[in-house]
């Protein structure tokens, strides 16, 4: 496109070239619509290339709507049956794109996640899409009259006028583009480096349409009291646990870091997990520890306690909870421990009791809870339902995943109920 003050029209314009954004704009242009993707980033997808440690955790072979977080259960239902996890797995297998199944049906590729970039970039080029990058919106306005007064407008309507800065265009000027439908795809807060940011949000309000409570979400836990020491002392060690908090509960890999607990239990909890909740972590999930330590007393009296919790639990872990938990009696034999006191011992293991200072913030985070709040759109077309020709698709909305895939098929499902429409 030419980069100038004169105003150019397009059918529609997205904000953000992530994996919501991409996708709208390849199945829009593939409905023959002319299609403009604005990003503000110097490249696009930053986020779909660090994802899954760089493989991309693409979809999952179990998507329902109980695998997402909104203010509405039922929201998601539409979108996801609309476009499902078999839909992309089909295009992945029609670029010939080679992934893997890991644990709980988490799909990854198998060489990189630029290979899913690539498969976006090519049906975006395929069907004629226009992609800028180093644009940084300034504003966005309504141009027609009939704009939220529930008038269709005809097919060529301009509704919108976008103004951005680009890197191309000195002095302070601004380049405007006019659309009939305007997709909002600009992501959230997390991960400000890779371009997350409030404009979606901004741009919402703009048009009257409600917001709810955001904050951070698959993130790790931080801690101010003594934990935080531990934890250091412990950074690096990994187990699997259970761990619950408000009622929902996850089983997986922890791991003890300089700041406090991550891994991935500990990110799909932090979801639930508001300040000032305790959260509870059963570290031998495939035992009852009481009858287990009972046993052991019964059978191998003349062991220490810690000889035997060696035998399921890192040695250096077993010492940090020694310390705390019997360090007293550190010498004592399993068999002069009390049946009593063994319970005790039985129900820390199986439940012990933290409470985290904080998360590390959106800094880290892997999505926002929270964002355009639902009820103002349309579940089947994710269309605003007082706005005409105004889109909302992926983390924007106030509809976030579990981990293992799912934030991306909410992306690539929301963004073709969209596309489909625009």
């Amino acid at each position: 496109m030419r980069l100038e003050n004169d105003l150019a029209q397009y059918d529609v314009v997205i904000l953000g070239a992530g994996a919501a954004g991409l996708f709208c704009a390849a199945v829009a242009g593939a409905r023959g619509r002319r299609v403009l993707v604005l990003e503000k980033a110097n490249k696009v997808g930053k986020k779909i290339l660090m994802s899954g440690g760089g493989r991309c955790n693409f979809t999952n072979y179990f998507v329902s709507a109980d695998n997402f977080i909104c203010g509405n259960p039922h929201f998601s239902k539409s979108a996801l049956s609309r476009y499902t996890q078999w839909d992309f797995i089909a295009l992945v297998e029609a670029y010939g794109i080679a992934y893997e199944e890991r644990k709980h049906g988490q799909l990854f590729c198998t060489n990189s996640a630029a290979d899913i970039l690539s498969m976006l970039l090519d049906e975006c080029k395929k069907h004629g899409v226009t992609i800028v990058t180093h644009c940084d919106v300034r504003g966005v306005e309504s141009v027609s009259p009939r704009a939220g007064q529930g008038s269709a407008g005809s097919e060529s309507e301009a509704r919108f006028r976008v103004a951005y800065a680009h890197q191309a265009v000195g002095d302070g000027a601004l380049c405007y583009v006019h659309c009939q439908s305007l997709v909002v795809a600009t992501g959230a807060l997390s991960i400000p480096t890779l371009g997350g940011s409030g404009l979606g949000y901004e741009i919402a309000s703009q048009f009257a349409l409600p917001l709810t409570e955001r904050r951070a979400g698959l993130v790790p836990f931080m801690f101010s009291d003594a934990m935080k020491s531990l934890c250091e002392r412990l950074s690096g060690v990994a187990l699997e646990v259970e761990v619950t908090c408000a009622g929902h509960a996850f089983t997986e890999n922890m791991l003890f870091t300089h700041r406090g607990l991550s891994g991935p239990v500990i990110l799909q909890i932090s979801n639930y997990w508001h300040p000032g909740d305790a959260v509870a972590v059963n570290l031998l999930p495939e035992l009852d520890c009481s009858e287990w330590l009972l046993q052991a007393k019964r059978e191998h009296g003349n062991i220490l306690l810690r000889t035997l919790l060696h035998r399921q639990l890192p040695k250096a872990l077993v010492s940090e909870l020694q310390a705390l938990w019997w360090q007293q009696d550190d010498a004592r034999k399993l068999a002069d421990f009390s049946d009593k006191r063994l319970r005790e011992l039985a129900g820390l293991l199986n439940g012990w009791q933290l409470k985290p200072s904080g998360t590390e913030g959106y800094r880290t985070a892997e999505v926002t809870l929270g964002g355009v709040d639902t009820a103002a759109i349309s579940s089947k077309t994710m269309a605003a339902k007082s706005c005409d020709g105004l889109y909302f698709v992926g983390e924007v909305l106030d509809v976030s995943g579990h981990l293992g895939g799912y934030n991306f098929q909410w992306a690539w499902s929301s963004a073709f109920s969209a596309g489909q429409v625009v």
